[in-house]
Order: C-alpha cells, then sequence, then structure tokens
C-alpha cells in the first residue's frame, strides 16, 4: 500500500507548482492594428478601392436598368428578332455585372487578394512581435482579447499589447 500511496501523494504535491509556473497574458489586436499607420493607410486603400469597385458595378447595373426601360418602352415597335436580340442584350449584360461582382466581391475575389497582400505582412509583422514579447516576458501563453477567445474579466496588468506596439516601433500617444 505504500508503494503506492507515496508516488502519488509526490505527484500531487509537485502539481501546483507546475501549473502555477505557466504565464499568461493577452494583447488587443484591433488596439494594436489601429495604432499601426501601414495599416491604417492599408485599410484606407482598400476602402478607396472596394467603393471605386462598386460604383463601377452600380453604374453597370444601372445600363442594364435603362436598357431594360428603353426595351419596355420600344416593344410594341420591335420585330421578334430585334425583341429577342434585344432580351439576350440585357441578360449577357446583367451576367457580365454579376460577373464582375463576384470577380471584385467574391470569396477568392480581388477584394479578398488585396486585403491578403496589404494586411497579412502587417499581420505577420504583429505576431512576429507578440511572439517575441511572450519571449522576453517568458510567458507561456498569450491570448487576444479581439478574437473570439471570450474574456469575462481582463486583468490590466496582463496586457501586453504596448509593449508588443514598442516591440514594433509605433509610438504611444495618450489618448485620454
Amino acid at each position: 500500500m505504500k508503494k503506492i500511496l507515496i508516488p502519488i501523494i509526490a505527484a500531487l504535491c509537485t502539481l501546483p507548482s507546475v501549473v502555477s509556473a505557466q504565464k499568461f497574458a493577452y494583447v488587443d489586436t484591433d488596439y494594436i492594428l489601429g495604432k499601426m499607420p501601414e495599416y491604417n493607410s492599408a485599410q484606407k486603400k482598400i476602402e478607396d478601392l472596394s467603393s471605386q469597385w462598386q460604383t463601377e458595378i452600380d453604374e453597370m447595373y444601372a445600363s442594364v436598368d435603362r436598357m431594360y426601360k428603353d426595351y419596355i418602352a420600344e416593344e410594341p415597335l420591335l420585330t421578334p428578332v430585334q425583341k429577342k436580340t434585344r432580351e439576350q442584350a440585357i441578360v449577357d449584360k446583367e451576367n457580365a455585372a454579376k460577373k464582375l461582382q463576384q470577380d471584385r466581391f467574391g470569396v477568392d475575389g480581388d477584394l479578398f487578394k488585396k486585403r491578403q497582400e496589404l494586411i497579412k505582412p502587417i499581420q505577420d509583422k504583429v505576431f512576429e512581435a507578440v511572439k517575441s514579447v511572450a519571449k522576453d516576458n517568458a510567458l507561456d501563453f498569450i491570448f487576444d482579447k479581439a478574437s473570439g477567445v471570450v474574456m469575462l474579466y481582463s486583468n490590466p496588468r496582463y496586457d501586453r499589447s504596448d509593449e508588443v506596439l514598442e516591440e514594433l516601433g509605433v509610438a504611444l500617444k495618450d489618448e485620454d
């Protein structure tokens, strides 16, 4: 009995020291990215491009609408062949607008690619800074307050966001 009891007691005595040895902190990537001029610049470029593309698509749909209204107004005067030709032109133009919309804003569209091109390098830079802060502070875990991790309460003393910004070389200004 003693042979079994002694290893169990020894294991239970060392367990609290192992658990308490883990160090953790959190960062707020929304806050960090919001303080980075290159991120704000990239976001502005993406918003401008998105707006420009949306205007282009809206103009195409407006053109389809005009074509359809003209067709309805002239339909009584058109021959069956002309009707068919005009209907096909309207359908083709509408399909082109839908395709352009999908190409620009779809899952693998131009907007997604541009976002990857402009934002991903900045996110990678933040990730490297987070890793550096974790290493410098001997942290085992760093959570992201901005992501889907639910934090019902967080003590600000564990927030390492400003240290990540320092690692990135971003100047901190008082917002108060």
